[in-house]
């Protein structure tokens, strides 16, 4: 059993995207423009649950659209030899819309830059910023979250897990620390 390091809890999660949803709104003054779009796996049901707390403040409906970003990678080599690639999503109009990425942790900016690429193949919102639960640090691209739900410090080689109860049945982050490394 890895020796993980619990950074955010449940009731944590729930703060965290209570307070990003209020910070969308007061940015954009109503949802009315808004669009949502969740980066494949975690960044769809953040962005998901964000559409509701949206909804619940404002009573207007926010649509939501998820990406695979995976064939826009800079780094398939790495990912592996033969990509899953899994369903794109967005069956809003993007143009006059204000659009919120949402990704569950920003570390070196890579896949916020292929997210980017994805959503110009799509067409051309308003305007598009960048809600994430953890940003860790460590960016090798120019790359800065509008919204934060936490902002960690983590060595480079730590790994980061998101748990979310749509696909994990519960919600946290923790800390792994490296292969062969104990706390």
């Amino acid at each position: 059993m890895p020796d993980l390091r619990e950074v955010m809890n449940s009731a944590a999660v729930t703060r965290a995207l209570t307070r990003i949803s209020s910070e969308i709104l007061e940015r954009h003054g109503g949802a009315s423009a808004l669009g949502l779009v969740g980066i494949h796996t975690r960044g769809v049901p953040l962005a998901e649950r964000l559409a509701r707390k949206l909804h619940r403040a404002e009573g207007e409906k926010v649509p939501v659209g998820s990406l695979d970003i995976t064939l826009y990678r800079d780094d398939l080599v790495p990912v592996g030899p033969q990509p899953v690639v899994g369903r794109t999503d967005v069956s809003f109009e993007m143009e006059d819309k204000d659009i919120v990425l949402v990704d569950d942790v920003l570390f070196t900016g890579r896949t916020v830059r292929a997210a980017l690429d994805a959503l110009f193949a799509l067409g051309r919102p308003r305007s598009i910023q960048l809600a994430v639960l953890i940003d860790r640090g460590h960016r090798e691209l120019p790359v800065a979250a509008d919204y934060v739900g936490k902002k960690i410090e983590t060595g480079k080689d730590e790994l980061v897990q998101v748990r979310l109860k749509e696909i994990d049945e519960a919600d946290g982050v923790d800390i792994e620390p490296p292969p062969g490394k104990k706390r």
